[in-house]
Parts: structure tokens; C-alpha cells; sequence
């Protein structure tokens, strides 16, 4: 079974990153929540995300905010697909946007909307898809139930 990390910058972000643990769990799709910071504990991030294959992981999803180098930290030492997630943590996020979308070509990080831990779960889970068929009949079922609640 794959599994996803979340990390995220400082404790403080938590409830901005609960939305992608929240969206994981809806489609049984286990993770692991952890503050490493790019700045703070820079050899402790860098050792995650050399091993966070090793440790089962399969994607990494990556939120920070201000200077928000996370994403491209956890990229720079990892094989695996990483998600950034920039938070409003100063500038209504548009620092952290742009810390995390323009990184040097060979090191890539999806990027979502600030704040947008959901939809950096739901690109985890069309990642985690691709090679899982029940997986991929969940998020089409949610994808309908969206459809369906918006035309009500």
C-alpha cells in the first residue's frame, strides 16, 4: 500500500495542512504528518527526504510559508514526486507561491493554490492512481459527487 507524507514548516500550519491528511483518510490512503523545516532543521529535512522512499512513502506533499522552501528541499533530495503547498503565512501567501512554483529546471514541485493542502491530497491520490484501479474508481466517484453537488 502506498503511503504519503505531509510536512510542513512550523507546528503553526497544521490546520491549513489538515485538509490533505482529512481528504487522505476519505480515500483510505494512508499518511504520516511530520514539521521538518528547510531552514530550522535543515539536516533533518534533507535526511527525510533521502529516505522517505526507503520508509514506503510514494509522494510527498510539502507546505511552508514565507520564504517556503520546503517543496524544493524535499525535490532537491528526492526521487519522488513532491507536491508544494504555499501557506499564508505572510503577503497573503504570495511569497510562499512563488518561493515554491519557480524552481530550477531538473528539480520539479507541483505546486497548488495557497492553501490548498486539499487539492495537493487529491493530485497525490491521481498520482497514487495510476497504479492502483480501486484507488482510481474512488477519485472518479468523488470527481461525480462534485459534478453532482455543484449542479444542485
Amino acid at each position: 500500500m502506498s503511503k504519503v507524507a505531509i510536512v510542513m514548516g512550523s507546528a503553526k500550519d497544521q490546520p491549513k495542512m489538515q485538509a490533505a491528511a482529512d481528504l487522505l483518510a476519505r480515500f483510505g490512503v494512508e499518511c504520516n504528518t511530520r514539521v521538518l523545516s528547510a531552514h530550522k532543521t535543515p539536516d533533518a529535512a534533507s535526511e527525510f527526504a533521502a529516505t522517505a522512499a526507503d520508509q514506503g512513502f510514494s509522494v510527498i506533499i510539502a507546505g511552508a510559508g514565507k520564504a517556503a522552501h520546503l517543496a524544493g528541499a524535499m525535490a532537491a533530495k528526492s526521487l519522488l514526486p513532491v507536491i508544494g503547498v504555499p501557506l499564508s503565512a505572510s503577503l497573503q501567501g504570495l511569497d510562499a507561491l512563488l518561493a515554491t512554483v519557480q524552481m530550477p529546471t531538473g528539480i520539479p514541485v507541483a505546486t497548488v493554490a495557497v492553501d490548498g493542502s486539499a487539492n495537493a491530497a487529491l493530485l497525490a491520490v491521481a498520482i497514487l492512481a495510476l497504479n492502483d484501479e480501486g484507488l482510481a474508481g474512488q477519485l472518479a466517484e468523488y470527481r461525480e459527487q462534485l459534478a453532482e453537488q455543484t449542479l444542485a
